[in-house]
């Protein structure tokens, strides 16, 4: 994970706290058992995280948080997940048919640092988890 460490490390912390708020997701995925975390940079478009539980047979992940590079100066976040592997009863996230590697997924957008919304996803990639080890 040197590449992300580097990555997060000349990333130039804004008022919108989003990568604090990253780093506060990334900390979480650590923390789930068995699983593995793959970094996939796309300069100028995206960099994305990829948790993956050990005994997932069919699909490459169960989660993807991805840091919106579009204007590097002002970085977003979107955390998806298949549809089937999460539940969102305050209902935030956005359904995007075919949205998640061709499969439907929910995606949810964080453009500033929010306390609530950061632990709702963490709620969500913790079910994800759960739910991709079965």
């Amino acid at each position: 994970m040197k590449e992300l460490e580097n990555f997060i490390d000349n990333w130039n912390e804004t008022d919108s706290k989003t990568k604090q708020a990253f780093i506060q997701i990334y900390e979480h995925l650590k923390t789930l058992e068995d699983t593995t975390l793959e970094f996939h940079a796309r300069p100028k478009v995206s960099y994305s995280l990829r948790p993956r539980h050990k005994s997932q047979k069919n699909r490459s992940l169960f989660a993807m948080v991805d840091i919106i590079d579009d204007d590097p100066d002002d970085r977003w976040l979107s955390v998806c997940f298949y549809g089937e592997m999460i539940t969102d009863p305050e209902e935030t996230g956005d359904l995007i048919p075919e949205g998640l590697l061709g499969e439907d997924g929910y995606c949810f957008d964080l453009y500033e640092y929010d306390k609530d919304e950061i632990e709702y996803l963490k709620q969500r990639l913790s079910q994800a988890y759960e739910n991709a080890k079965e």
